[in-house]
């Protein structure tokens, strides 16, 4: 085993969510990932869909629970003294599968290592294994101190502002199912600076008016609560969705793998960091104000800048893009 150490650290992540045009849905999640000699963990693992225990809807025992095994100071819930550092996002059940390792201590150091993708209490390294992963060797101190200062992987709420009331309800609605809370108002007078703590993002309807946007900037600001505003694009919920997504991504720019789109009528600019299955969906409104939805691209991209050519019957009049990873959603409209 090499005894050069890797850094530890912790960083906020996001699964995004998402809601089809055929009604389907993916759940939103917000976890803390591991950060392994400054690069998330879970960049290595190819196209994982998958989070680590460390989320924010865990209740806070079992999250104690967690820090604990990984501090070895709980017994591991795997024979062979194997932790799950990353599992399925909807209902983190082993048999969907997970990626295990050994968690172990030797002598002040704590040590990484056998990383797996396990689906039953038994793994068979040589077929299940992640042969170029590891063995990580933590300096104790360090490794300790992160654990032990957990920073909190907060739920965010948003807030959508608007006349519209019942496309906001149907965003409010979709964006509960993926399990993002959201609330409808006029403006934000006489809110407490508290309750716009819990806002990660405000969304202003397309017939919100200079002067209210205005009135709930100030709101957040004289209550020195940060948000992000932005303005809806079109009233097409799933898009809708998508950047209110983008919103919440807290995530360092330097640590997310979706870090550039662009769209045009000709072709669509995508740049990854690590290697990852990209989707473009392509959302337009035609002349009735009737949505329509096309999947354009759905593949593994290497690192780097790609050009994917568009259909124009895909990107005919006021149209929109989405590229979706696991971990991260953009949205651009067609120049």
């Amino acid at each position: 085993m090499s005894a050069a150490y890797a850094t530890f650290g912790l960083a906020p992540a996001t699964r995004a969510g998402s809601v089809r045009t055929d009604g389907g849905f993916q759940v939103h999640r917000d976890f803390l990932d591991f950060v392994v000699d400054g690069r998330p963990l879970l960049f290595e693992l190819s196209d994982l869909d998958a989070v680590s225990p460390l989320a924010s809807d865990v209740p806070p025992a079992i999250l104690a629970e967690q820090v604990r095994g990984l501090l070895r100071e709980a017994d591991a819930p795997l024979p062979g003294g194997r932790y799950v550092l990353y599992g399925c996002p909807e209902c983190a059940d082993l048999a969907c599968g997970a990626v295990t390792a050994v968690v172990e201590r030797d002598g002040e150091d704590f040590v990484w290592r056998d990383f797996a993708w396990q689906t039953r209490d038994d793994v068979d390294l040589e077929r299940d294994g992640y042969h170029g992963i590891g063995p990580f060797r933590f300096r104790g101190a360090e490794y300790r101190a992160v654990l032990s200062a957990l920073p909190q992987a907060r739920r965010r709420r948003v807030l959508l502002i608007g006349a519209r009331v019942a496309l906001l309800a149907r965003l409010a609605a979709a964006l509960r199912t993926i399990g993002i809370g959201a609330d409808i108002a006029h403006d934000a007078d006489g809110v407490p600076a508290e309750e716009l703590r819990g806002y990660g993002a405000v969304v202003f309807g397309r017939s919100t008016g200079e002067a209210e946007r205005a009135g709930v900037r100030r709101a957040f600001a004289d209550a020195g609560v940060p948000v992000a505003c932005l303005d809806a694009l079109a009233p097409i919920v799933p898009l809708l969705v998508a950047q209110v997504e983008h919103a919440l991504d807290r995530s360092p720019l330097e640590q997310r793998r979706l870090t550039r789109l662009t769209a045009t009528r000709a072709e669509a600019g995508v740049e990854v960091t690590s290697p990852c299955r990209v989707r473009l969906t392509a959302y337009r409104l035609d002349r009735l104000s009737r949505t329509h939805a096309h999947e354009v691209f759905d593949g593994i991209l290497p690192p780097g800048s790609h050009r994917v050519p568009l259909e124009s019957k895909a990107v005919r009049g006021e149209a929109y893009l989405v590229a979706r990873t696991a971990g991260g959603v953009l949205v651009e409209p067609v120049r």
